[in-house]
């Protein structure tokens, strides 16, 4: 099963490296693919994340300090990952408006691209421990994020352009692999695994939400609804 996780680390990285390549996801209106990535990743986070981290939170509220205060524990999480990629995004966005300014750019390029490394290796390590174990679930889990690192490789690559193609895409195609591999050579327990699954659901929720709302992205809702409708409809009869 650590190979398995393995290969999967790395069609995840080829992603990042080879999506740029589809001429197709970079048109106005929005391509009906990449709506359809978005509601497919979302649709993963509220029909599998979150019913599964539910059944765990009595389990959190075991080993949590003052529990009482934390009875929704794992939803207080996704809470935070939805807050914490919102707050990055919106600081990205407004220091990029002040680009003329010397090293603006590139300090803003550094904080974005750090963050989603750190979160590319994130799923990497969530690989090999996952919420629920089996075939079935890596599955579902690797292709859910294979379509979700399409959005995210979309937007980065419009807000970076070419720093990102020589730099960006390569730390986050490494970063998943360095993630899978210390999940590899490491061991923690399940309530620490439910807590990093709830972090993620929130930042997908907010990293696929941010991509389609924008007016200017002209999206594609029923594409988006069609994703997320057929996802689901796997997800139920798996």
């Amino acid at each position: 099963m650590t190979l398995l996780p393995g290969a999967l680390a790395l069609a995840l990285a080829a992603v990042h490296i080879f999506a740029g390549r589809v001429r197709s996801f970079q048109v106005i209106p929005r391509s009906y693919w990449l709506s359809m990535a978005g509601g497919a990743s979302v649709a993963y986070v509220f029909v599998h994340i979150l019913p599964e981290l539910s059944e765990g939170d009595t389990v959190l509220e075991g080993v949590v300090f003052l529990a009482r205060f934390l009875e929704h524990h794992v939803y207080l999480v996704a809470l935070i990952g939805f807050a914490l990629f919102y707050g990055l995004e919106r600081f990205a966005r407004e220091f990029g408006r002040d680009g003329g300014r010397e090293g603006t750019g590139i300090w803003v390029f550094w904080i974005h691209i750090g963050s989603f490394t750190a979160y590319n290796a994130l799923i990497g390590y969530l690989l090999v421990h996952r919420e629920v174990t089996g075939l079935t679930s890596l599955a579902f889990f690797a292709a859910a994020m294979g379509l979700h690192f399409v959005v995210n490789d979309y937007g980065l690559r419009e807000h970076h352009e070419d720093a990102y193609d020589r730099i960006g895409r390569w730390l986050l195609a490494v970063a998943v692999i360095v993630g899978w591999a210390v999940g590899s050579t490491t061991h923690i327990h399940e309530p620490a695994v439910n807590t990093l699954f709830a972090f993620l659901a929130g930042s997908i929720v907010l990293n696929v939400i941010k991509e389609e709302l924008p007016e200017e992205r002209e999206s594609r809702f029923w594409a988006f609804a069609f994703g997320a409708a057929g996802y689901t409809a796997l997800l139920l009869t798996v």
